[in-house]
């Protein structure tokens, strides 16, 4: 299992993007490229090469969930986990995001000093199911 250093992140929010960069960077020690909407993940994905993609769910235009159909269909994707970034919880919607293939879901607000290990802890265990 390679490590985990690169890391795509997609979300609409200035601010969410701001925190989240320092956290992957100066908290996680990653390497990350940061998109604001699908449409430029899917234009970024193939030469960034990322390990990990942390995608925020609701955007306009192309949501989360329609950004990883096309990153899929488009095999971007193959074996990199997709991590969704939502205020919206539940269970049912949990089961419903991960049931499309994402390998899990971590909730808005965030911590940006545990949003590192979080990511770190969900590729451990995506890579040790595959």
């Amino acid at each position: 299992m390679s490590d985990l250093k690169r890391i795509l992140l997609v979300d609409d929010e200035p601010d969410i993007r701001a925190i989240a960069k320092l956290a992957l960077e100066k908290v996680g020690g990653f390497t990350s490229m940061i998109c604001s909407s699908g449409y430029e993940a899917i234009d970024q994905v193939y030469g960034f090469k990322p390990d990990l993609i942390l995608l925020d769910v609701m955007m306009p235009v192309m949501d989360g969930p329609q950004t990883l159909k096309k990153l899929q269909e488009k095999e971007l994707i193959n074996n990199v986990p997709v991590v969704f970034f939502t205020a919206k919880v539940l269970n049912s919607e949990v089961e419903e995001l991960k049931k499309m293939g994402a390998a899990d879901v971590i909730a808005k607000p965030f911590d940006p000093m545990t949003l590192p290990d979080q990511l770190k802890s969900i590729w451990r265990r995506t890579n040790e199911q595959s």
